[in-house]
């Protein structure tokens, strides 16, 4: 059995089209693009039950550890017309991991099986585009420095008529 290079045995992930990494050779080590790391690169090491992402931000180190309970499942996700990439799923997207990116869907299908059954994670759907959520209305500073009801403010109605009275006298009572 060889021991794993620095790149998994293949090119890193994102720099081309080839990227497919052996599930039934743990630990896997390999970099993927990441656009927020200095070098615009970052360490992925896949273990059975964990995943270890090494960045540098801004000069400073950082790994992040990562259960593989904390996935939501094994996806496909399109790349381009023709290229898929089959990815360890997580609710930030920046986490997600790139396993194996082939324009071959029985390639990525029957290692979508072996992925899901090692890490025992569902198969996700493939993902459809969708329209961005409408930007939700965030309470602003000033909500925690005052009471609700000081907040509000009732809007006038425009419709109503105010009442004005002329000529009449004015009562003022004095002491």
């Amino acid at each position: 059995m060889r021991r794993q290079t620095q790149t998994s045995g293949t090119n890193p992930a994102g720099s081309s089209r080839a990227l497919r990494l052996d599930p039934l050779s743990f630990p896997l080590r390999f970099d993927a693009r990441d656009i927020r790391a200095d070098g615009g690169v970052r360490q992925v090491e896949i273990h059975r039950e964990r995943v270890v992402l090494r960045r540098r931000v801004a000069g400073m180190r950082m790994a992040v550890n990562i259960s593989v309970s904390d996935f939501i499942g094994i996806g496909l996700r399109g790349l381009d017309t023709d290229a898929q990439m089959l990815a360890l799923i997580h609710r930030d997207p920046s986490l997600t991991i790139p396993l194996c990116i082939s324009a071959d869907r029985e390639e990525l299908a029957s290692a979508s099986a072996m992925w899901g059954e090692i890490f025992g994670l569902p198969l996700l759907p493939e993902e459809t585009p969708r329209e961005p959520a409408a930007r939700r209305r965030r309470r602003n500073a000033i909500f925690w420095r005052r009471p609700r009801f000081l907040v509000r403010r009732r809007a006038g109605d425009a419709s109503r008529e105010l009442s004005l009275h002329r000529g009449e006298r004015e009562i003022i009572a004095r002491n």
